[in-house]
């Protein structure tokens, strides 16, 4: 918003006996969030609008466009650490979601949505096939070979055609900003600004950031 757009947001996704946003079926966020579009639009009289997703929300954004026709009103999507392929998370989810009844377990103890943006998950699978891009729609995806949530980090990118992906330490090597500092790092938001305007926003200054950043704030914040 302080550079000059327009930017609406919302929560979604509570499921039901839930405490928090963001654990319910990502399909039903995604006609959430499709609901939400149909409103900025009206309110605005815009006829598209851009998307920027970080983590989850990214994905629903997308299923909303590749699956739900957003793609006739979106016309740029931008994915913070997207989760197109899932993650394994240290290759901890993959091999705890093959023991037999382990899904039900991670969907009873934390949610629908994490086990959907598991690697190989249905969901994701049924986004990803046959393309994980759909035309009309401009892509880009904002990655970090740090991430401590989406590993391999790899599975950020999207491999459809037009599709352009950008990882952070490629492009900056000394900003080992991961999953959680993304949101927060100016090189991250600068490079977000440039997917949405290339013209007016060049590819910001690189600076240093440890590795770790945000994660002591972040448990900090989840045991308070």
């Amino acid at each position: 918003a302080a550079s000059g757009w327009c930017v609406f947001a919302l929560n979604y996704g509570f499921a039901d006996g839930a405490e928090d946003y963001g654990t319910g079926d990502i399909r039903v966020s995604a006609a959430q969030f499709g609901a939400f579009v149909t409103e900025v639009l009206d309110v605005t009289g815009a006829e598209q609008v851009d998307v920027v997703g970080y983590s989850q929300g990214a994905t629903v954004a997308r299923y909303y466009i590749n699956e739900l026709g957003g793609s006739e009103v979106v016309d740029r999507w931008v994915g913070i650490a997207s989760p197109s392929y899932g993650g394994t998370f240290y290759g901890i989810g993959a091999a705890f979601a093959a023991l037999p009844g382990a899904t039900d377990i991670v969907e009873g103890e934390f949610s629908v949505a994490l086990v959907q943006q598991l690697q190989g998950s249905e969901l994701l699978t049924e986004l990803n096939t046959p393309t994980d891009t759909v035309p009309g729609v401009r892509y880009t995806t904002i990655g970090s070979e740090v991430d401590e949530v989406i590993q391999p980090a790899g599975n950020v990118a999207l491999h459809g055609e037009g599709a352009v992906n950008h990882v952070i330490q490629e492009l900056c090597p000394q900003d080992l900003t991961g999953h959680f500092n993304m949101v927060y790092d100016p090189f991250s938001l600068q490079l977000a600004r440039h997917a949405l305007d290339p013209d007016g926003y060049a590819i910001g200054e690189c600076t240093s950031v440890a590795l770790g950043t945000g994660i002591p704030e972040l448990i900090l914040q989840s045991n308070t």
